[in-house]
């Protein structure tokens, strides 16, 4: 007989944007976010039986999310994900638990001359601040915010070498390598008992956000890194030490290979082989340097023009936490 593990449901992809008018200094403050969320709970019969008479309608948690963002703060985040998952549990009996997770966009603000203009933005790259909240009444409140979207480069100070050579090994040892990436970097807090006590420390969220913002920017720019492995771990170390409230750190970073032109590509080419039964071709290293042009030297130390890859790509991640 079949059984019903686990159920939630909810709107996703709401946008919002909300505008904070200091009439003081007559600066603006803006907010753009997409928030989604899921609610569980006593909603077994709506699945299994037809019975709608425990669904919130996901239009009017839609309507919600711009009612709460209105009467609340919405920054940091952090605080209003808590809210806007309290206000369930309070509204609804039967619903136990509400995710909210929360994508804010970067809009940073133009300066004219020099200085910051009151209410003028411009998006500055695809970087986002996320958070991820489970508002549960048995559970308390937990939260996981992170930095992603963030696209880094440095065309030297990175390293890899030492790794395992066998038979299925091609990829040459470096000592000098452009490193780039694109930061996921999430820590998860330590559980928060209820909203009163979120309320009583949003400060620390600001802080922790623009810490591991700093860190991870220092980190990547300033380290001969030996491998992403080393210096994402090192990264995870130096948040946790500046944040007692973390639990965990975990980073996921791709690895955007730029290449030398005067790397060797494996192409197919078509050759006399069917002594072998090669159905006609074979991997072949065919050279594509600069140098059938007047010379040209394009590899390491002469090395200035590079060949960014989309993929394959490599992909490191890991998480650190408190022992």
């Amino acid at each position: 007989m079949p059984v019903l593990s686990s159920a939630r449901y909810g709107k996703d992809n709401v946008r919002v944007c909300k505008v904070h008018r200091d009439e003081a200094t007559g600066t603006h403050t803006v907010t753009e976010m997409i928030v989604c969320c899921l609610l569980e709970g006593k909603i077994e019969e709506s699945y299994t039986k037809a019975d709608n008479t425990p669904v919130v309608a996901t239009d009017s948690m839609k309507n919600t999310i711009y009612i709460k963002a209105k009467e609340h703060p919405v920054d940091p985040p952090e605080l209003y994900a808590g809210i806007l998952g309290q206000h369930f549990l309070d509204t609804y009996s039967h619903i136990n638990v509400a995710n909210i997770s929360v994508e804010v966009k970067r809009w940073t603000r133009i300066a004219i001359d020099g200085k910051p203009h009151p209410h003028s933005f411009y998006r500055d790259g695809d970087e986002t601040r996320n958070v991820e909240a489970r508002v549960s009444r048995a559970d308390g409140i937990e939260i996981r915010s992170s930095l992603a979207g963030l696209l880094v480069l440095k065309s030297t100070g990175s390293q890899f070498h030492g790794f395992v050579r066998d038979e299925f090994t091609t990829l040459p040892e470096t000592w000098d390598r452009i490193l780039s990436t694109e930061i996921d970097a999430t820590w998860k807090w330590k559980t928060i008992p209820s909203l009163q006590a979120l309320r009583d420390n949003i400060a620390i969220f600001d802080q922790a956000f623009d810490n591991a913002r700093i860190i991870t920017l220092k980190t990547f720019a300033e380290e001969d890194s030996p491998s992403v492995q080393n210096t994402m771990y090192k990264m995870c170390d130096k948040i946790l030490e500046v944040a007692p409230e973390v639990a965990s750190v975990t980073y996921a970073l791709p690895n955007k290979h730029y290449f030398e032109i005067g790397e060797f590509l494996l192409l197919l080419a078509p050759l006399e082989m069917k002594k072998l039964s090669l159905m006609n071709h074979v991997l072949t290293r065919v050279p594509t340097d600069l140098s059938w042009h007047k010379g040209l030297e394009n590899t390491g130390k002469n090395a200035e023009v590079y060949a960014p890859q989309s993929g394959p790509n490599g992909l490191i991640k890991c998480e650190v936490s408190r022992s």
